[in-house]
């Protein structure tokens, strides 16, 4: 019997089809540079051999290429049939994949259904899986209204966000996705992922959202740190009606030294990060900053940085989407139950949100 082929129409039909498990059959760096969700990488020629068997094939011949390829890629498959799918039973039913569906995972599923187990090869390999990905969010993007939660550097936007969640209402944490806090100081543990795994972990969270409720999203810039938003979710915040956290200036000094405890507990990495700021600043400000971090007073530099750096850029970019602005939401200290407040007021003005004749904020 030929092998069984799996080709989903959407993102949301992977997860129907209810496979055991999903084999990224491609190499170590592609796998790091994308994958479907929730995959394994079992490569049927890790990075090297890959390399080495594209040389022989350019430069020696084909033939000798592909029997070396060969030779490899049984090697390896018999190693992940003793190794990591050893504890398999029959009943196991995986999906494997490569690049475009071709030699690599054409060649492990052959052996794991030769075996006995109930295997499907990807049609089309991560490529087609890619252009689902591609059309979700540089075409498609939201199927749900997008609001967007404005509000100054400091105004634990992202905290608020994950408050909304636990109350219920839908939200897409784009930071989270992309592991960066969205400033110069905003680096996280593990570095960011990838561009296109990035696009993949945002097209499923889109594909999964209920289109009759709205979805909130903070406000970005078109990057978040070395990432950039794509098309279509770009265009959907610079067009979505906003909602502005406000709160004091002392309140979200404070807020923000104790969020970016992570930071400044880097040796060197505060002093480095003012530094970058030289040719935005006046040298004696910078200096100042400096003298700041040396000293281990972060609220203070947090305060000095938002007044004088972070707030007049907000306020230019805020500019450009004023229009869009529907209420601004007061938050007098962003503590527990200060965040827990300003979320219920969030979730509470998202309902009238969307009517035409929503009345703009003053």
């Amino acid at each position: 019997m030929p092998l069984s082929t799996f080709r989903p129409a959407a993102l949301g039909d992977l997860a129907a089809a209810g496979f055991d498990t999903i084999i990224d059959a491609r190499s170590p760096g592609e796998y790091a540079e994308d994958h479907l969700p929730g995959a394994i990488n079992l490569p049927v020629l890790d990075d090297a051999q890959r390399a080495e068997v594209g040389t022989i094939y350019k430069q020696v011949a084909p033939f000798q290429a592909r029997k070396i390829g060969g030779a490899l890629a049984a090697a390896n498959i018999a190693a992940h049939v003793a190794g990591p799918l050893a504890d398999r039973d029959g009943a196991w039913r995986p999906l494997v994949y490569c690049w475009r569906g071709g030699q690599r995972s054409g060649a492990f599923a052959t052996i794991l259904d030769q075996i006995g187990w109930r295997t499907a090869r990807l049609d089309g390999g991560w490529k087609a899986w890619r252009a689902l990905v591609s059309a979700q969010v540089e075409e498609t993007g939201s199927p749900a209204p997008v609001a967007v939660l404005d509000g100054n550097t400091g105004s634990a936007k992202t905290e608020i966000l994950a408050r909304l969640a636990a109350r219920g209402v839908q939200v897409i944490d784009l930071e989270g996705l992309a592991n960066h806090r969205g400033s110069l100081f905003g680096a996280m543990p593990g570095g960011q992922p990838a561009q296109k795994l990035f696009e993949s972990r945002l097209a499923m969270a889109l594909s999964a959202l209920d289109p009759a409720r709205p979805v909130v999203v903070e406000a970005e810039s078109s990057r978040i740190g070395d990432l950039i938003l794509p098309r279509a979710v770009w265009k959907a915040l610079c067009a979505a009606p906003r909602l502005r956290i406000e709160a004091p200036l002392a309140a979200r000094a404070a807020y923000t030294a104790q969020a970016y405890a992570d930071a400044v507990a880097e040796p060197g990495r505060v002093e480095a990060t003012i530094a970058r700021l030289a040719r935005l600043q006046p040298a004696e400000r910078i200096a100042d900053w400096q003298r700041l971090a040396q000293a281990g007073a972060y609220e203070a530099l947090a305060a000095g940085l938002m007044a004088d750096h972070y707030d007049p850029r907000y306020g230019r970019q805020r500019a450009r989407h004023e229009a869009h602005e529907r209420a601004v939401i007061p938050v007098a200290a962003l503590t527990p139950s200060g965040i827990e407040a300003a979320a219920a007021a969030v979730e509470a003005a998202l309902p009238g949100l969307f009517a035409a004749d929503a009345p703009q904020a003053d």
